[in-house]
């Protein structure tokens, strides 16, 4: 009996805080997609936070049924017109069967541009979400900082090998200018055996030095594994001045951009690398790896489970962006063949596409849950 409360209570302590978040990040999701395609005259049949057979719902005086569905690992707005819940085809014989009036405004028949407008503004949505969440975290609560000051440099490390000296203030990685410490880590953490050019200050002097980060494993509080980047360098209350910076509203919000910007740069740089081979996809994790990352922050505070669901938000706009057939990105990228040819793709062109594209999405997903069951129970 108190093995089993043991077990029930760590698996609601993941899903429950899992639900939570995946539900808000789909809602915005489909709400950006709702909003501008209602702003386009386009009419929304189904508005629905999860797959599946309905939980509950109800129907709204414009004719959207609003809906809970069974399985929380997703969600869709189907417009009017459409065959299906990706709006990648068009229901022919139930656009036949249409007044004009409502024909009109179907998905299909809206122009190139609020077509693209609408699918691009699911991500677009996220995007935004993140930054309000990082923005109210800054301004409530501000900022920890430390300058990227050398405090200790380790022995056999890739900074001691290029140079580098307690006091050394870093100032640049490859010409690109760092100005916390945070900066530094995250540059350097998604770029093992790369080489680099760390400018630095030292006193009078100016200097460029080479190095390559070595590629170390390391380990979180909660017991996760991750290779990483490191050069071997330490700062302190002394060397790096920590302190709390806090955020007007409004710089709050320039911050959010940066912070999301940061993200977009960092996920993008892991990808081209595990591409590359220079690092493993054991890092790309699915549904088991985000549900026990949730139960985590949540177990920390209601912050870092809200910066979690930033993150989180930020790499499903970034995701949905991919120009993939069946995600925003590949309705994207098939409006602008259209754009540049005048008219669409052959239809069969289109079906093979998004054929290809699912096969794609499934396999990710599959390898994404191979990664978690392997990481979690290896």
């Amino acid at each position: 009996m108190t093995v089993f409360a043991g077990l029930f209570g760590a698996v609601t302590g993941e899903i429950v805080p899992f639900i939570l978040i995946l539900s808000l990040l789909v809602f915005v999701h489909e709400m950006g997609h709702y909003l501008v395609g209602r702003l386009s005259g386009i009419g929304v049949s189904v508005f629905s936070v999860g797959f599946g057979p309905e939980l509950l719902g109800v129907t709204d005086r414009h004719g959207t049924r609003w809906k809970l569905s069974w399985i929380p690992l997703g969600g869709y707005v189907k417009f009017y017109g459409d065959e299906d819940a990706s709006s990648s085809r068009t229901d022919a014989e139930a656009m036949a069967a249409m007044p004009p009036e409502e024909r009109s405004r179907t998905f299909a028949a809206a122009s190139l541009g609020r077509r693209a407008a609408t699918v691009a503004a699911g991500p677009i949505a996220n995007f935004l979400l993140a930054i309000a969440i990082f923005a109210v975290l800054f301004s409530l609560y501000g900022r920890p900082v430390a300058d990227p000051v050398v405090a200790t440099v380790m022995p056999g490390s890739a900074s001691e090998q290029a140079g580098i000296k307690p006091g050394d203030l870093l100032v640049a990685i490859d010409h690109s200018p760092v100005t916390t410490f945070e900066d530094v880590r995250r540059y350097v953490s998604v770029r093992p055996e790369m080489a680099m050019t760390v400018t630095i200050k030292r006193g009078d002097q100016t200097l460029d030095l080479p190095l390559t980060p070595q590629r170390k494993e390391v380990t979180d509080g909660f017991g996760n594994k991750s290779e990483v980047g490191q050069i071997g360098i330490m700062t302190d209350d002394r060397a790096g001045k920590f302190r709390m910076v806090q955020y007007s509203p409004l710089q709050a919000v320039g911050e959010g951009v940066k912070e999301c910007w940061s993200i977009v740069t960092s996920t993008v740089d892991y990808l081209s690398n595990v591409v590359t081979g220079r690092m493993k996809a054991d890092q790309l994790g699915g549904p088991i790896r985000v549900a026990q990352a949730s139960g985590q922050m949540a177990s920390i505070g209601i912050t870092a489970l809200l910066q979690l669901a930033a993150v989180l938000s930020v790499s499903i706009g970034l995701l949905n962006l991919m120009p993939i057939p069946v995600l925003d990105g590949g309705h994207l990228f098939f409006y602008a063949v259209e754009a540049i040819r005048g008219r669409p793709l052959p239809p069969r062109a289109q079906e093979v596409a998004f054929r290809i594209g699912f096969a794609i999405v499934l396999t990710l997903m599959v390898f994404t849950t191979w990664n978690d069951i392997a990481t979690r129970f290896g």
